[in-house]
């Protein structure tokens, strides 16, 4: 049986990912702060976390992320950021899902087909940016971006099937996104999860290192 691993189990995309996975009869393990302690702005809680689990699994799913963090709404303006906003946006978009890569990545197979996936924005792409603002979230999730790609090239190392992306999910019906959809088509967390693990289904160890939308068209960096 296939095994997964769904870190951020308790929110909208992760917990609908999980229950996808689940009704494939995929054998899912599931973590969240809520449920059990994992913080991803918090290392020794990530790695308290996953040190009791039996790998290996067939895709690490990292669900986790916010756009708003303590009050602090995304800047419509240079004025408006502080260090505060960015320090924390860095250190949930793009320092977490990194500490979780550094200790989970052992998990995948080493021979084999594995997965480790992270949930980006399109509006960390540098190349797609028409608009402006949001200088924080932006930032954090280009970074993140990075953070995949170099990731990838790391992990081909040891592991030549493996595929390392990050996912921009579209504009999904959770409280994340309730306040600032505007007129964005949105999408159920359930229409979402199936659309994400569409794209995961499809992808070869040749597009390890890229990100993706929910179409599975590669979004630029």
């Amino acid at each position: 049986m296939e095994k997964a691993l769904v870190i951020g189990a308790s929110g909208g995309i992760g917990r609908a990912v999980k229950a996808a996975l689940e009704a494939r009869g995929v054998e899912v393990t599931g973590l969240s702060r809520s449920t059990d302690g994992l913080d991803v702005t918090d290392e020794t809680s990530i790695q308290r976390a996953i040190e009791g689990l039996s790998g290996p699994f067939d895709l690490i799913f990292v669900a986790t992320g916010a756009l708003v963090i303590e009050g602090a709404e995304p800047e419509k303006t240079i004025r408006a950021i502080t260090a505060k906003a960015m320090q924390d946006q860095f250190a949930v978009n793009c320092i977490g899902p990194a500490l979780v890569f550094k200790h989970t990545h052992k998990l995948l197979p080493r021979k084999g087909r594995g997965v480790f996936a992270a949930l980006s924005a399109r509006v960390g792409s540098i190349g797609d940016n028409g608009l402006g603002g949001w200088y924080s979230y932006r930032t954090a999730k280009a970074a993140l971006n990075q953070m995949i790609h170099t990731s990838a090239i790391e992990l081909a190392r040891t592991r030549i099937e493996a595929i390392c992306v990050a996912l921009h999910p579209g504009t999904v019906e959770t409280e994340f996104t309730r306040k600032y959809a505007n007129a964005h088509p949105t999408v159920p967390a359930t229409n979402a999860a199936q659309n994400l693990l569409s794209v995961l289904d499809g992808l070869t160890p040749e597009q390890t290192g890229q990100f993706f939308d929910w179409s599975g068209k590669p979004v630029p960096w």
